[in-house]
């Protein structure tokens, strides 16, 4: 149970609810008593007369059980005495509908504490797994199925809401009931009670059982499920190939697959989970026909020790313990389901950062950043072996190669997207790993081959992550970036919705956005990442003229595939197969006639 109590912690502090919510539900279970103690003087009223008219004496005053059925006993035959069998009729009546109505309001206020409680502890949860997620590095993202995320965000949230927190009520108040209950139960007849108690336990192992195996099956279900969201992602974000390689049938018969062992898992968690209930009132009910033969046993040989008024509320207050305990057995079920979803979800929260922060603080770029016999790898698979490299200050450094040579990677070390697996990084002579992770980020500004703009304005994009910025200066990055011609031409301007990742612009009006949102951020290290390469010639030439615009005075790394954006470059190098193999600048890696000059025999200069 220790996810149990991992998922309640998230609603502390508890003292906010459980003070309030005990008092409640004690008074929702001395009310409900009451109101079927009732039903005893209810029916000496309407087929005993003479018994319920009979005089008593006023009892003395004890905090006792006694005392309050002897009270009542006492007013009913006062009242039948003064206004007669009909004015005692309505005592009980009034009685019985004024305890129901405080029962279930108690039980409505106590509710909506666990209602409170259950809001509480969900939000929390949320809240602390997409921090996690935000938190979590590029590299983590990787190594799993997107679908597999999405599914615990939402389906295993919900079902913790609906299994784990939804049951919380279910294990505070129904105990309370059944002990309300079995203290009325003992009070009538230990004898009766003790025999209902010995075939109790059974009852209970037997459900136990029937449950335990619903942890394995729910397991298979959660990683099933993740699996069909991740079959919905990639037809949704890839629909475009789907329909131009006619794969519409492919597709579908591999989410079938998935949706059908789905199915079948699924049918045989929720045969055992439904099964729980009848069994257990299967069960119920058997031991409540062995109490009434057993009753009946002793009022045949005169041992029963109670009026037949008496042993049919004793009746009713054994059925109200059977109800509580049948809300158990099939919440206990529900609930291994929920705790498999909840295992899911705190395995992601317990993942290991694994970028751990720096200590030291940085405010400037002076001097240079340096790779120092920087290798690093996917796994086991090197990407980077003992590469050394010199960014100084105000150059502009180009890294070129074929395709798979690690570029990109050289480029996601720098930010600590990755940490170098040997070797370091240093900026002004300091490893980066020493340095404080925000502070690092500061410095720089990236700009992707594959922009991501998020579902919200223009305005909101390039102003992306500052909330310090006025419209004044977000027009003038866009200006500098050569997207205010095409901003103002939107039907709302910079008030304009992109659509999702920007779908309802060009490739080349979403890249100008991220130049743009480069330029507003300001940074003394800017990362071009192959940032014009998926662009046709005239989206090129606006969007290098917006990165010159944008490099001028800077810092720049840049990873390029098409080797006519760096032949200006200060310093170009050039990497295959994760090693550095030439380095100098355009005319002189092109008169050394190496790899440098091969790839540039392949591509035409304008």
């Amino acid at each position: 149970m220790g996810s149990f109590k991992r998922v309640l912690s998230y609603a502390r502090p508890l003292r906010r609810y459980w003070p309030g919510y005990l008092l409640l539900s004690i008074l929702s279970v001395v009310f409900g008593v009451v109101n079927y103690g009732l039903l005893g003087p209810l029916l000496t009223v309407l087929f005993d007369n003479e018994a319920a008219a009979a005089a008593c004496p006023r009892p003395e005053f004890s905090l006792s059980i006694s005392f309050f059925t002897d009270w009542f006993r006492w007013l009913l035959s006062s009242v039948i005495a003064k206004g007669g069998m009909m004015r005692g009729l309505l005592l009980v009546c009034g009685a019985i509908v004024l305890s129901c109505l405080l029962a279930n309001l108690c039980r409505y206020l106590s509710q909506r504490i666990v209602v409170s409680l259950e809001t509480r502890t969900m939000k929390n949860i949320r809240h602390d797994l997409f921090r996690k997620i935000a938190s979590l590095p590029v590299g983590w993202f990787t190594e799993r199925r997107k679908g597999d995320i999405l599914s615990s965000i939402s389906n295993d949230v919900n079902e913790v809401q609906n299994t784990v927190a939804g049951s919380l009520h279910v294990f505070f108040r129904e105990p309370l009931l059944v002990a309300g209950f079995l203290a009325m139960l003992f009070y009538m007849s230990p004898r009766l009670t003790l025999v209902s108690l010995v075939a109790l336990p059974v009852s209970a192992f037997l459900v136990t059982r029937l449950t335990r195996a619903l942890r394995a099956g729910s397991v298979e279900t959660q990683n099933l499920m993740g699996r069909i969201v991740s079959h919905f992602e990639e037809a949704i974000s890839g629909s475009r190939i789907i329909k131009a390689f006619s794969a519409q049938n492919y597709v579908e018969k591999s989410f079938d697959r998935d949706n059908e062992r789905h199915r079948q898992v699924i049918r045989q968690v929720r045969n055992r989970q439904e099964m729980a209930s009848p069994v257990s009132e299967f069960l119920g009910i058997s031991i409540a026909a062995t109490v009434l033969f057993y009753g009946g046993w002793l009022n045949y040989h005169g041992n029963l020790g109670m009026t037949w008024q008496q042993f049919i509320v004793y009746i009713m207050f054994y059925w109200k313990v059977l109800e509580p305990g049948k809300a158990l057995s099939k919440s206990y079920a529900a609930l291994q389901k929920g705790l498999v979803s909840a295992d899911r979800i705190f395995r992601i929260l317990d993942t290991p950062v694994g970028i751990e922060d720096g200590p030291r603080p940085v405010e400037e770029f002076r001097q240079e950043i340096r790779f120092d016999h920087v290798s690093f790898a996917y796994g086991e698979e090197a990407v980077l072996r003992d590469v050394s490299l010199t960014i100084p200050k105000g150059k502009v450094v180009a890294i070129v190669g074929p395709s798979g040579a690690g570029k990109s990677t050289l480029a996601d070390l720098l930010p600590r997207f990755y940490d170098v697996r040997e070797g370091a990084i240093r900026i002004d002579g300091t490893d980066i790993r020493q340095l404080r992770l925000g502070d690092l980020v500061s410095l720089m500004g990236i700009v992707p081959q594959d922009t991501i703009l998020f579902n919200d304005t223009v305005s909101n994009n390039i102003a992306f992550g500052r909330e310090d910025v006025g419209p004044d200066a977000i027009r003038e990055a866009a200006c500098i970036a050569g997207a205010d011609a095409f901003i103002e031409q939107l039907p709302l301007g910079y008030d304009t919705p992109v659509g999702d990742r920007g779908a309802l612009l060009s490739g080349g009006q979403r890249q100008r956005i991220a130049i743009a949102r480069a330029v507003l951020k300001n940074p003394p290290i800017l990362i071009l990442d192959e940032a014009t390469s998926a662009l046709d010639a005239e989206s090129e030439r606006l969007v290098q003229s917006a990165l010159d615009r944008l490099m001028a005075g800077r810092t720049v790394l840049v990873i390029a595939h098409r080797l006519s954006t760096v032949r200006h470059a200060d310093r170009i190098y050039v990497v295959q197969d994760g090693r550095i193999v030439e380095e100098g600048n355009h005319e002189e890696l092109v008169a050394n006639a190496g790899l440098y000059s091969h790839l540039c025999s392949l591509q035409a200069f304008s």
